[in-house]
């Protein structure tokens, strides 16, 4: 496969495309790493099979209920003006983040991520209060150049925290309920990410109606594979 040159796509997405994410086998198990770039060329995904670790954040309002989605910027080279979870992405190859504890370092890099996408002061967002979930692996397109190979960390977090938002990386933010969401999903022009449909249909309001006993929803052992 001849270099991808990503000159037509936005310098500071571009820039990003460079850090390395790490490479996982369907245990979870890290095998090595990879630029972001490689990871999600659909091309190397299929011929290579590169699976990477990521993680998914919901943060709920304590006080409604809530939780808040975000509108993914223009500017992203994946799944542009797409709607999603608060935050998705991937810790990365360096020793904070591609740590013993896999968990240990998908934390951090939640933490890391909430800041750099949506302004979240760190103080807020303190690795040890995010309630791990479970694992989904999934492989979805973007388009006929890119996609996504992931084991995907659910992580949860209840707060109303700062916000002060990236415009590179978020378009826009909204609160929404429950039947919100349902009628946001029902509606045919708004573009949801594939991996934030599938939890959405499948697991996630089952979890959001137990918000008040996340320990219940606690599974590290299952890898749900899609």
């Amino acid at each position: 496969m001849a270099p991808l040159d990503l000159q037509q796509y936005d310098a500071e997405q571009a820039r990003l495309m460079e850090e390395r994410c790490i490479l996982v086998d369907e245990t979870d198990k890290a095998v090595g790493a990879e630029s972001k770039k490689n990871c999600h060329l659909v091309e190397l995904i299929e011929s290579q099979n590169l699976l990477h670790r990521a993680f998914s954040v919901f943060i709920f309002s304590p006080t409604t209920g809530k939780l808040l989605l975000q509108q993914r910027s223009s500017d992203k080279i994946t799944f542009p003006d797409a709607f999603t979870n608060t935050c998705c992405s991937h810790p990365l190859d360096f020793p904070t983040e591609n740590t013993s504890d896999p968990l240990e370092g998908v934390r951090v890099a939640a933490q890391r991520k909430l800041e750099q996408e949506l302004g979240i002061p760190p103080a807020q967002v303190a690795p040890s209060t995010f309630h791990y979930l479970t694992r989904i692996h999934y492989k979805a397109p973007s388009d006929g150049l890119w996609g996504e190979h992931e084991v995907d960390y659910i992580l949860f977090h209840l707060g109303e925290p700062d916000l002060n938002v990236n415009p590179n990386e978020v378009r826009s933010i909204r609160w929404v309920s429950q039947d919100e969401l349902r009628e946001m999903m029902a509606q045919s022009e708004l573009i949801l990410t594939p991996w934030f449909r599938m939890i959405a249909e499948t697991f996630l309001f089952k979890w959001w109606d137990q918000l008040d006993n996340l320990e219940a929803l606690h599974d590290p052992k299952t890898i749900h594979k899609f």
